[in-house]
């Protein structure tokens, strides 16, 4: 499956201009390979539950997360970024 349209939230966009250029290219280059495949293996792509469960997550590194969700099939927000305190 590839995304054909996606969605920067405002405060996901805020956060990532806040990131030094080094880690905002990782950023960037973990959203590309997300957009052309979702559930690569090197992204750890997952359903989040509970009250998240709307939501879903993959890894940027060892403790850097990026929280999205599904519109439609092919559609998606990036909602939120950071440690795994955005799941609190």
């Amino acid at each position: 499956m590839k995304i054909t349209r996606y969605l920067y939230n405002p405060h996901f966009r805020k956060l990532i201009k806040a990131f030094p250029l080094k880690e905002k290219a990782r950023i960037i280059r973990k959203v590309n390979l997300f957009l052309a495949d979702p559930y690569s293996p090197n992204l750890k792509t997952h359903k989040l539950s509970g009250r998240l469960k709307n939501y879903w997550s993959f890894s940027v590194s060892y403790n850097l997360r990026v929280l999205f969700r599904f519109y439609k099939e092919n559609v998606v927000e990036f909602v939120d970024l950071g440690t795994h305190e955005i799941y609190k």
